[in-house]
């Protein structure tokens, strides 16, 4: 009896440790602009987590002062946090920003230096910023991703995400971010043929600026892709951050994205 208990307790552990909670969000204009309450507001919401990809980070300086008070925040919590932020997008024609990783480093290890990809910087304005993490000695790479909006197509950019699983045939790639493209979109339908799946679907992820009748999510925006024979979903959603405050306009200021996570293991 004392065996199994003890097989069990071992097969309880080990798979409680093997999962990895991944959560992407982009939060709007993150940059010097964002008050130290914000900071703190934002480390509470995502502190649960062990990787976090973060879009629209300021080009400038502020935006990687940001990403380390933000880093600063999560460690005085009891845990030990790393971060990477990537170099400006090359982008010239548009808005030209940063992407930002952070991670609990008793649940994962970066492996490598983090990259921008370059093989589609022209086509893609915010060209997509790389990350290898090694979790129980299995890889996984985040791909951490901000189109254009959706009145510039984003779907002239994210055609060319089909190309990247041959690209990279021997990393196993997450894509992560505001695609500002509903999934449901048939430009996913290369990357879905592949073995990709979403984690939402028909769920909303903007905010709005006003609830109406009690809605206050705009768009179908953003989405985690996962290979689902290399990838098992334990769980999903998102954050309702915005019930927090007693208005949008008041929520607005942390974002108008939601946060979106998944907890996984690796097959």
């Amino acid at each position: 009896m004392r065996i199994q208990f003890t097989l069990l307790f071992l097969f309880l552990t080990t798979s409680f440790y093997a999962q990895t909670r991944v959560l992407s969000w982009n939060i709007e204009n993150f940059g010097k602009s964002k008050l130290e309450q914000e900071i703190s507001f934002i480390a509470n919401i995502i502190k649960n987590h062990d990787i976090i990809a973060i879009q629209e980070v300021v080009a400038g300086h502020g935006g990687s002062q940001a990403v380390a008070r933000l880093a600063d925040e999560l460690n005085r919590k009891g845990t030990k946090w790393d971060y990477a932020i990537s170099n400006p997008t090359s982008s010239s024609a548009y808005k030209t920003e940063r992407y930002a990783f952070l991670w609990k480093t008793n649940k994962v290890k970066l492996k490598g230096k983090p990259w921008l990809e370059k093989q589609y910087e022209k086509q893609i304005d915010r060209e997509p910023y790389f990350a290898t993490f090694e979790k129980d000695g299995r890889d996984f790479t985040i791909v951490n991703f901000h189109a254009i909006t959706k009145k510039k197509q984003p779907e002239t950019e994210i055609k060319y995400f089909k190309f990247l699983p041959q690209q990279y045939p021997n990393l196993n790639l997450i894509f992560v971010g505001d695609f500002n493209c509903p999934q449901s979109h048939t430009v996913f339908n290369p990357l879905k043929s592949m073995g990709y799946r979403p984690i939402l679907e028909n769920q909303k992820t903007s905010l709005k600026q006003k609830c109406i009748n009690n809605q206050c999510l705009a768009s179908e925006f953003d989405n985690i892709f996962y290979h689902s024979s290399k990838i098992k979903i334990i769980d999903k959603g998102i954050i309702h951050f915005y019930n927090d405050y007693g208005s949008l306009k008041e929520a607005r200021k942390i974002s108008d994205h939601i946060p979106i996570w998944m907890e996984f293991s690796l097959n």
